[in-house]
């Protein structure tokens, strides 16, 4: 069997509700124009009660094991990528998705990168996969519904308005003969480690009332916003760039070989000036305005999208790429079919 790893099933998870763009127009403060145009948020999935990061990570999962057509006992591996703010604290989800999903022959084990992590998590399975015997089969999944824990009247956590809920998975297979996981490359500013936190300041709040989520306390927030708008229009592009050329670099690939770019969803303006320094178009990724950021569940959806779009043809070199507050960049390329 050859020495290579690929993906062989994805699938993804979304909880019913959904709030658009209108509904958040008097909780936020903001225009619909702005919030669809600018912000690039048309819609996005609401987490009910029963939309625990792990069940929307084993639905996706779900959907993915039955793609590859394996039975899950195969499975030896299970890494959750998602959310922090899952069921429980001090917890391990993915032994729970296995669980959930009957993967009994895996050992199981949770990697957070927050919205950077699934680049990383492919990368890291990849290695795992290489390293050993019978590692055949390995999950990789991520279920976050984090906009709860932002404050919409909060202006310093605007641009966390965009994120939603839903989970998103991918199976891997090592000595796979298609989707197969080539080069990679993360890059972590540690200047930016403490500009978003969970904190109970002044603001960050709804109101006192509404503290706790659970065994939770407090609110996601921006601590020092000059700091992080400064800091983050000098390095963000930049990074973004590197991380995806050094991952097709490391391919044995060239820039002008990429036909598609899965990306984090964020404001179109940035996501449009990406595309275009890396040299793609609009047309060549998938911009996710109708679910917002999940998190590190964006990578799989940008890739279920641009399969369903037939954005993604048989032997296409494609790039998955994330960034997450701490400040992490990271990407990974992958020759399609």
């Amino acid at each position: 069997m050859s020495e290579t790893v690929g993906i062989v099933g994805w699938g993804t998870a979304f909880p019913k509700r959904i709030e658009t763009a209108a509904d958040l127009v008097e909780r936020t403060g903001i225009p619909e124009k702005v919030l669809r145009e600018k912000m690039g948020i048309h819609q996005r999935h609401v987490a009910g009660d029963d939309d625990t990061v792990t069940a929307m990570a084993s639905a996706a999962a779900r959907k993915a094991i039955g793609l590859a057509g394996i039975d899950p006992a195969q499975i030896n591996i299970v890494i959750s990528h998602g959310s922090e703010y899952k069921d429980h604290n001090v917890w391990n989800a993915a032994a729970k998705i296995a669980s959930n999903v009957g993967a009994v022959n895996a050992y199981a084990f949770d990697l957070y990168a927050l919205c950077a992590g699934a680049p990383i998590a492919i990368t890291t399975a990849k290695g795992l996969m290489l390293a050993g015997p019978h590692q055949d089969y390995a999950l990789l999944a991520a279920g976050s519904r984090e906009n709860d824990l932002v404050n919409p009247a909060n202006q310093r956590a605007r641009f966390m308005f965009n994120f939603g809920a839903g989970g998103g998975a991918m199976l891997l297979q090592y000595g796979a003969a298609r989707n197969l996981i080539l080069g990679a490359s993360a890059l972590t500013d540690g200047s930016l480690s403490e500009t978003v936190i969970l904190t109970r300041a002044s603001g960050a709040l709804e109101d006192e009332a509404s503290e706790a989520l659970g065994d939770l306390r407090g609110r996601l927030d921006v601590t020092d916003s000059a700091f992080m708008a400064e800091r983050l229009g000098a390095v963000s592009l930049p990074n973004f760039v590197r991380v995806i050329r050094e991952a097709v670099e490391r391919s044995g690939a060239a820039m002008e070989d990429v036909r598609f770019l899965g990306i984090t969803h964020m404001k179109r303006s940035f996501f449009e000036e990406i595309l275009e320094t890396v040299g793609l178009t609009p047309d060549q990724s998938a911009y996710l305005d109708n679910y917002g950021h999940i998190q590190s569940v964006d990578q799989v959806l940008s890739l279920e999208i641009g399969l369903a779009q037939e954005k993604i043809h048989p032997g296409d070199l494609i790039v998955l790429a994330a960034a997450g507050t701490g400040y992490t960049w990271s990407a990974v390329a992958i020759r399609w079919g």
